[in-house]
């Protein structure tokens, strides 16, 4: 029996993002917006190699994403299911480009028309994790629309509005001696009202996946 979550903040007590308006909103679709704070927990089983092993759940423990992976071939790109089985997202790392970059589209589809956005590093050299967001219809890129600055390793990445210091989704760690025995990685990530928590799911898939390319490149 799975030892019951701990959330960093109980539900309804997230702090509230500063007012002002439009930081946020629908990115992927209305049914992922709430009105309040929303706590996802997600469980990473490192050593498994089955659909699934990346879960994200609700405070309550109701399945909302999990991820499909690729066992063989490709490995470049990811589909976030929802709890029924559908997918919402498909995430694509493009192999060839400057800087590491991944394009997320609406559902199973990988065509240009149902784009949402695109997330890349924000430099090439980083200690810390820097990415950033842009929505489909900034084409120019000067300004990113979220941008996602902190440390990985600790889970402490936090995710902004813009080139603001508007807060929409923070990570917190969990660690419980059963879970590293389990090969279980804990850690949970508050969403703050408004802000569509699909959107932050696959922000949190993306960077499990630099952090896993990171790690292999450094024991090649």
């Amino acid at each position: 029996m799975e030892q019951s979550y701990v959330y960093a903040y109980p539900p309804g007590t997230a702090p509230q993002p500063p007012q002002g308006g439009g930081i946020a909103g629908v990115i992927v679709d209305p049914r992922f917006c709430a009105p309040y704070p929303v706590d996802l927990a997600i469980v990473r089983k490192m050593m498994t190699l089955t659909d699934g092993n990346f879960v994200i759940t609700d405070v309550n423990g109701n399945l909302l994403f999990k991820v499909k992976e690729p066992v063989f071939g490709l490995h470049d790109k990811r589909v976030l299911l929802d709890g029924s089985g559908s997918p919402v997202l498909t995430l694509r790392e493009k192999m060839v480009s400057l800087h590491d970059r991944w394009q997320v589209f609406r559902g199973g589809s990988t065509e240009q028309r149902d784009l949402l956005y695109t997330v890349k590093r924000s430099s090439m050299l980083q200690f810390k994790t820097k990415l950033d967001v842009f929505l489909s219809h900034n084409k120019d890129e000067k300004r990113c629309d979220f941008r996602v600055k902190g440390s990985w390793f600790e889970r402490s990445c936090v995710v902004y509005a813009g080139e603001s210091d508007a807060i929409v989704a923070q990570m917190h760690k969990k660690h419980t001696v059963q879970s590293v025995f389990l090969g279980k990685d804990n850690f949970s990530v508050t969403v703050y009202p408004n802000v569509d928590y699909a959107f932050i799911a696959s922000l949190v898939v993306i960077l499990d996946d630099v952090n896993r390319e990171d790690r292999a490149a450094g024991s090649s």
